[in-house]
């Protein structure tokens, strides 16, 4: 039987496992992905205790079988939130293979938005892999104009 509860701080090394995993299948390359690890886990650990990232596991009896991540995070008034400083982030969303095509990650995504909504946030933002922007165009979520690059080290 599957059942989701809140994460916690005992959830750090799976957080940290399914974050890997996540980028692993998105094809990222394995020695950036290891180069990673450690800080993403020192940088995870105070923000679980704290609860500045908070989230949801899914679990099936006692086998954690997905998980999501959730920030509040700072951010000017936007056309898109005109009237608020802060926005929801989506993050670490990840279903074991075994177990997709079941809705979990759905059922994730509808906890994320109540957490959200229970926090006064009324406009989240995620970054979707390949293979999870079918579920977040199904639940309406849609492609923004964001661009990314690496700022180049001085000289």
């Amino acid at each position: 039987m599957l059942t989701t509860r809140p994460l916690d701080t005992n959830d750090l090394d799976l957080v940290c496992r399914h974050r890997h995993r996540m980028f692993a299948e998105a094809g990222r390359d394995p020695a950036v992905l290891d180069a990673m690890a450690a800080p993403f886990h020192a940088w995870l650990a105070p923000r679980l205790a704290s609860g500045s990232y908070f989230g949801f596991v899914t679990m099936d009896g006692t086998r954690a079988v997905a998980g999501i991540g959730l920030m509040e995070i700072d951010w000017p008034p936007h056309p898109l939130h005109p009237q608020q400083d802060r926005r929801g982030y989506v993050l670490n969303v990840y279903v074991e293979p075994d177990c997709r095509r079941r809705g979990i990650a759905e059922t994730l995504m509808r906890h994320a938005d109540d957490a959200f909504r229970a926090r006064g946030l009324r406009y989240a933002i995620l970054h979707a892999t390949e293979l999870g922007r079918p579920l977040y165009e199904g639940l309406g979520w849609q492609t923004t104009t964001e661009m990314a690059r690496a700022v180049p080290a001085a000289e």
